[in-house]
């Protein structure tokens, strides 16, 4: 449960009034076309050069060092993907999810719709235990509650899940392939049809240049490497956000500005960092303002972290190796009754 014992007696929802005004007299909502042109521009030639070096260099065992290349390419264009369908660089929402569908399904094998659907549910309720997608005990446990009512294989994998985390993450990119696909069942999708050939259509052509290109191991070996590696891009962009922050549960409402600012966590860096992690190292702004340019979150966090100094509400920021120990301690504490319960286990006499 999220407690703050500086709350100002307003109005619920007034202090995020009061902080919006100041953004939207910044400008800082204001689209970056130019920007966007430039980053859009620079994904494209990284992704298609990417797969013009693949077939370049062939039957080769340095194909494996291409795959590292695509999985960043794979990731970035994510990433892209996230900040058009919070309509960041399109005005239009025909005109974003058009682009979400061509840069998702098509370019990586991500269900658009089935992805907005969840990423919405989560920014309405983040680290909320029942309504927040992300923290669903679908693999792992994220809070000692789940831990203790936990069975099959979050039950199994929660003793350790701490140890386990990052060679999970090697899954994470076959798990969105696989969440899209089943998600095309569902009737309530819109543009299903154009989801499901762009989407379908993605693996036939991935899977045909793989094969075609490489040998059968070396065919299989590079999907390995790069879907594993693109796993592990993605999840370390979004481990830092919200894992290990403070979780609600059942009723606990704060006012949208704690809620948001509260339950999550900001990464400090340089532009490399910025580039990385696509802007969503400033997830607190992100979350607070999640139709403002990603360029433009750098500048309003000097806004955003005097007004939360102002409230005395807590706004936390750390270094990227930080934001992982601290996702990391918090998933070891969440397993902990696991652990006690195997202990008591065994020293039960036979």
């Amino acid at each position: 449960m999220i407690t703050d014992t500086h709350l100002p007696a307003r109005t619920a929802g007034s202090d995020f009034a009061r902080l919006s005004k100041k953004i939207g007299a910044s400008g800082l909502m204001e689209r970056r076309p130019g920007y966007y042109a430039l980053r859009i521009g620079t994904i494209i030639t990284l992704y298609t050069g990417g797969w013009a070096t693949f077939v370049l260099v062939g039957a080769s065992w340095w194909t494996l060092a291409v795959a590292v290349i695509l999985a960043v390419a794979f990731g970035q264009v994510a990433l892209v993907t996230h900040d058009v369908a919070h309509r960041q660089v399109f005005r239009l929402r025909k005109t974003s999810e058009a682009s979400g569908r061509v840069a998702g399904n098509a370019a990586i094998g991500m269900g658009f719709g089935w992805w907005q659907d969840k990423h919405t549910r989560h920014h309405a309720n983040p680290n909320h235990e029942e309504l927040d997608p992300d923290v669903v005990p679908d693999l792992l446990v994220w809070t000692q509650d789940q831990a203790r009512v936990a069975k099959g294989l979050p039950r199994f994998l929660g003793r350790s899940q701490a140890y386990l985390f990052f060679p999970l993450l090697t899954l994470e990119g076959l798990n969105l392939h696989v969440a899209g696909v089943r998600a095309l069942a569902d009737r309530s999708l819109k543009c299903r049809s154009v989801e499901a050939a762009l989407l379908l259509g993605h693996f036939a052509v991935y899977l045909t240049a793989v094969f075609l290109v490489l040998p059968p191991g070396m065919g299989f070996a590079f999907i390995a490497v790069h879907q594993g590696l693109f796993g592990v891009y993605l999840g370390s962009i979004f481990a830092p956000n919200h894992k290990g922050m403070p979780t609600l549960t059942g009723k606990d409402r704060p006012d949208f500005l704690r809620r948001q600012v509260l339950t999550s966590r900001n990464v400090h860096g340089g532009w490399f960092t910025d580039i990385a992690l696509g802007g969503l190292n400033y997830q607190i702004e992100h979350h607070l303002f999640p139709s403002m340019p990603s360029p433009n979150l750098r500048r309003a966090q000097v806004i955003v972290r005097r007004y939360c100094e102002e409230l005395g509400v807590a706004y936390l920021e750390t270094s990227l190796i930080a934001s992982y120990r601290q996702a990391l301690r918090s998933l070891h504490e969440a397993g902990a009754p696991l652990r006690r319960t195997d202990a008591a286990e065994q020293a039960q006499p036979s």
